[in-house]
């Protein structure tokens, strides 16, 4: 699948912005304490997937009801779904100048019921042509092998269009106005799990 920029000025994916927060204190120093031992575009991209993928709870798995949307916030509280951990991701990324878009999967259960938005981000680093895919959700359930991976993508999941899952091919420089809503919108986890969007 091509991604396509929806911004075609690459500038745009390093641009502070209202969830994507890389301005915050916090979030600059979360950058600066991993850039302290992984220097190098690959290695922090690398090391700072692994921090949000594996430190910061998927919320569902946690049972933590709180809902979070900003960069700065997920760091906080140290929760959030697929979405707010993919805009902490892409934060880390832009607080050390490297290009990141969060883009988007529909995915369903196996007989193609209860559709439901997945967040995931796009890395560009430097000399790259291309931009490529990442998944901090979090590897749960059991089976789930996502891994930080710029030559072969190794997402959570992988779409099956004969259920009408879909990959979407456009990178965002903020979360889908959908997604957005969704999440402000939300009192609580439970209250979010009711309003998730199903297409975009």
């Amino acid at each position: 699948m091509e991604l396509t920029q929806e911004n075609p000025d690459v500038d745009a994916y390093l641009a502070v912005g209202e969830a994507v927060d890389h301005d915050h204190p916090l979030v600059r120093a979360t950058a600066e304490r991993i850039s302290l031992t992984h220097p190098d575009a690959y290695s922090y991209a690398k090391a700072s997937y692994e921090f949000v993928r594996d430190t910061i709870p998927h919320s569902q798995d946690s049972g933590d009801l709180r809902v979070t949307w900003r960069a700065s916030d997920v760091l906080e509280q140290g929760t959030g779904i697929c979405y707010a951990k993919s805009v902490a991701y892409a934060a880390l990324l832009r607080a050390r100048g490297i290009p990141a878009a969060l883009c988007y999967q529909r995915l369903a259960d196996d007989d193609g019921t209860n559709p439901v938005i997945h967040g995931l981000v796009a890395v560009r680093l430097p000399g790259e042509e291309r931009w490529a895919r990442q998944d901090v959700r979090g590897n749960v359930p059991p089976g789930v092998d996502a891994q930080f991976s710029v030559e072969e993508e190794r997402l959570a999941w992988v779409v099956r269009p004969e259920i009408d899952e879909v990959d979407y091919p456009v990178l965002h420089a903020e979360p889908h106005p959908v997604v957005l809503h969704a999440l402000r919108a939300a009192t609580d986890r439970p209250h979010l799990w009711r309003t998730l969007p199903t297409e975009l």
